[in-house]
């Protein structure tokens, strides 16, 4: 059968306060449009390469969800990267980076 990739966007979780304020419709926007921003560049490069990718979406801490569904035993290969947004970027990826490693038996490819 063809390769399938599962992309993953992790959304920031917000407090149960700000949710209840602003309203679960209003966060729920906001994590879509979020996440369409993100994968909009990926999803059309997979498109274009004829590869199959599937679109998830989480809210929570991304070493955590993406340890989460590596433990689901569906996936061969983690590939992570960072943007280059600078030294806070790397500092994040680092940690979200060592958190992956640390909690799942899935080989990870990190690109910079």
């Amino acid at each position: 059968g063809a390769d399938e990739y599962t992309l993953l966007y992790v959304a920031t979780p917000i407090s149960p306060r700000v949710r209840a304020a602003v309203g679960r419709e209003m966060i729920d926007k906001l994590h879509a449009d979020e996440t369409a921003a993100a994968s909009k560049g990926v999803l059309a490069y997979f498109k274009q390469k004829g590869w199959n990718a599937k679109l998830v979406t989480k809210s929570g801490v991304p070493g955590d969800e993406i340890a989460k569904l590596a433990k689901s035993g569906k996936l061969d290969l983690i590939v992570m990267g960072s943007h280059g947004h600078g030294m806070l970027a790397s500092l994040v990826m680092g940690s979200t980076s060592q958190r992956v490693l640390a909690t799942c038996d899935v080989p990870v490819l990190l690109i910079r």
